[in-house]
């Protein structure tokens, strides 16, 4: 496992932790479960961006693959929720 720099990978992981950490906040403050779900997404995405860092994205394609998508299906029920508050 070697480490691999790409400045736009480290930011995108650093605002997936933001997002991921501001997402569990306002759920707690307030107990709208779409900013949990919100955070839950760019948290997978943030788990992405780590194995791209980390060298094992060539490796987990199929593993990426299938969370980035569940990340997007998140984002997409979490509009989805906002769009038509169910």
């Amino acid at each position: 496992m070697a480490f691999i720099w790409d400045p736009i990978t480290a930011v995108n992981l650093g605002l997936s932790v933001i997002i991921l950490v501001l997402g569990c906040w306002g759920y707690k403050k307030s107990n709208d479960k779409v900013s949990l779900y919100v955070g839950i997404a760019f948290g997978l995405f943030g788990v992405s961006h780590l194995a791209t860092l980390l060298g094992l994205a060539q490796s987990l394609v199929s593993v990426l693959i299938i969370i980035r998508t569940l990340a997007y299906l998140i984002v997409i029920f979490a509009v989805y929720k906002i769009a038509f508050k169910g």
